[in-house]
């Protein structure tokens, strides 16, 4: 049975009881009159909401003081930002950690081993609470040890309560390590309890224990409890609208990384195409960057300019087995350059962006280029859209320029250890990856198409055993029915996570839960045209300054919760000032931004076409 499934009696329990809940005067579910928690090392003796709980770590930073520890490292853990410099505190804050058990007992160097799940939590001064808890999700395999009484590992939570006066707090998901060996028990076999761990149980325990504290800390229950992540916590998010509905009064979930299984073995497919198809030579950085920017050239025009990034991806049918500008001399082309590409080169990015099919085939891209929200015959998952970046990362290419980082010489460790795990060989994965039974030793590029194809196969048939990480249950009626909203954006040009999977998804629910109307109600997903992966965008072209969203979103969802003002068009702007800038709306779905004529780099010049209207009245179009 799916972790915490709740049936429809038990939603309709649920609801009714959380509705007695919130009718209740504060004072009737305030706790009981006692001395408040103070920040210091009494609070480690005085703060107990279970057996389970410890708390670890206690200080008090006054208004000027640096926001450090003894090891005056602030980090990122788990997140593609790398560390951030110590910065002084803006008002008086108090930073608490939790170690939550019970872990998983082991040998002592063994990365399945863990104490349980660790958090910082901040609370801002009593004064200056504004009464909201604003909890934050992970990245990647999260990990970073939150219970560390030497080391903040999460920076970008801080500014939550130092200037937005809010309780927040972020957790290690139940393992130090940044890699997915922690998932792996010594023998080999899938570690359940922090399998469990990581995909569930600790969001829920944020939850609990964030609240527990901010009540005893200043006396008085959160007015309103949000939460907000993108990627691996863009996925905590949906988890908790799915398994957790009555934890949050609104979520932002960005750019998502739901239906894990499926998009992280997909990851690697550019890699499995190049040792099946290029004999194991893979494409070069010039050439994907040469293929890449052909295929936005030929698809970014709009009113006669070309906007440096594709707005239309489901239009977008370029084929660069055609295109004599690409191909070499040698294979009838006209590129003499080192960065030119063979028939059967460009047809390796048809594959790449298509997705990986049972038997490495692919369509002629006019008839099908693999943007859709449903798979074609053949797809077993989704590419990323032409144009998107397929050397590494926006933050690898742009902050960590420089550095010597062969993005195009293998697959990513995160994704590489996922495909280990649903194999359950620890070989598959590179040398990273660490297991008492044997390390990672690259053997994925091995895999067949069809050998490939049966370890999606094997992530899906796993998902029970993986605590049901791929994150796709359409059912939201819990959520909704407690008045739960939701909120997010994807960019087209992700180069991390498909956007067709989010598409997927959303279409998933609409079917589930009764048509576009009531799902707009209360979830509400918008297609960001060019946007990277938590990026100002994600295409190959270096040069792009799409219009990109900043943090506007959980603006939006406060007034969502708290006004009953339902979000509709949203305008945006270029992150770069120049000829380059626009301002373009973006749209929630199912509408999608269409040109009506006129300057395509300024918002009026565009429409939210298709009819998104919830069942409050409220008009988005």
């Amino acid at each position: 049975m799916k972790w915490n499934v709740i049936t429809a009696m038990g939603r309709l329990k649920l609801a009714v009881f959380a509705g007695a809940i919130l009718a209740m005067p504060t004072a009737a579910i305030a706790a009981p009159a006692k001395a408040l928690l103070s920040c210091d090392e009494s609070l480690k003796r005085d703060f107990k909401p279970d057996n389970l709980t410890t708390v670890t770590f206690v200080k008090q930073f006054r208004r000027g003081d640096l926001l450090t520890l003894s090891d005056g490292q602030v980090g990122n853990t788990g997140m593609v930002l790398p560390s951030a410099q110590p910065t002084n505190a803006k008002t008086d804050l108090c930073l608490v950690k939790l170690l939550i058990g019970p872990g998983n007992p082991g040998p002592a160097d063994a990365p399945s081993t863990s104490r349980g799940i660790g958090m910082e939590i901040w609370l801002p001064s009593k004064p200056l609470w504004n009464e909201i808890i604003h909890n934050q999700g992970g990245g990647g395999w999260v990990g970073g040890d939150g219970s560390s009484p030497t080391t903040i590992n999460w920076s970008y939570v801080i500014d939550k309560a130092d200037t937005g006066h809010a309780v927040t707090s972020m957790m290690d998901t139940g393992h130090v390590i940044g890699t997915g060996s922690f998932a792996m028990l010594p023998d080999g076999t899938p570690n359940r309890r922090l399998w469990e761990d990581f995909a569930v149980r600790s969001l829920h325990q944020q939850a609990l224990k964030t609240k527990a504290l901010a009540l005893a800390f200043y006396g008085r229950p959160q007015k309103y409890a949000y939460f907000e992540g993108g990627s691996q916590g863009g996925r905590q998010a949906h988890k908790l609208a799915q398994a957790y509905p009555q934890d949050y009064n609104g979520i932002v979930g960005l750019y998502p990384a739901i239906n894990w299984s499926p998009f992280f073995t997909a990851m690697i497919y550019k890699h499995i195409v190049a040792y099946n198809d290029l004999g194991g030579k893979p494409l070069t950085e010039a050439q994907e960057e040469l293929v890449s920017n052909a295929a936005i050239r030929s698809c970014d025009t709009v009113g006669g300019a070309h906007l440096g990034y594709v707005i239309d991806d489901a239009a977008c049918r370029y084929d660069p087995t055609k295109d004599r500008d690409v191909l070499c001399t040698s294979d009838g082309g006209r590129n003499a350059t080192p960065a030119c590409v063979t028939t059967v080169e460009a047809n390796a990015f048809n594959k790449v962006w298509y997705g990986p099919t049972r038997d490495g085939s692919v369509p002629d891209p006019a008839l099908d280029n693999g943007f859709d929200a449903k798979l074609g015959p053949k797809q077993i998952w989704f590419g990323v859209p032409r144009g998107t970046l397929l050397t590494g990362s926006w933050y690898i290419r742009n902050l960590m320029r420089g550095r010597s980082i062969p993005a195009s010489s293998g697959p990513g460790s995160l994704y590489l250890d996922h495909v280990a795990l649903e194999l359950q060989n620890p070989a598959i994965a590179n040398p990273q990856f660490t297991n008492a039974s044997g390390n990672g030793q690259d053997l994925w590029n091995d895999l067949s198409y069809k050998e490939f194809a049966n370890a999606m196969a094997r992530g899906n048939a796993l998902d029970p055993v993986f605590s049901y990480i791929n994150t796709d249950d359409p059912d939201l009626s819990a959520f909704k029915a407690l008045g739960g909203k939701f909120l997010g954006w994807h960019g087209t040009a992700d180069e991390a996570i498909p956007v067709q999977g989010t598409l997927n998804y959303y279409d998933r629910v609409v079917e589930k839960m009764g048509g576009v109307a009531n799902v707009n109600s209360f979830y509400r997903m918008y297609l960001v045209p060019g946007g990277g992966h938590g990026a100002p965008q994600g295409t190959a072209n270096p040069d792009a300054n799409p219009p990109a969203v900043t943090s506007q979103m959980f603006d939006l969802l406060r007034n969502w919760v708290e006004k009953g003002l339902a979000p509709g068009r949203v305008e945006i702007s270029s992150p770069t000032p120049g000829p380059s800038a626009a301002t373009h709306p973006i749209c929630p779905l199912p509408q999608r931004i269409t040109y009506e004529g006129g300057d395509p780099r300024v918002a009026n010049s565009f429409a939210c076409e298709g009819p998104v209207k919830g069942t409050d009245g409220t008009d988005t179009g």
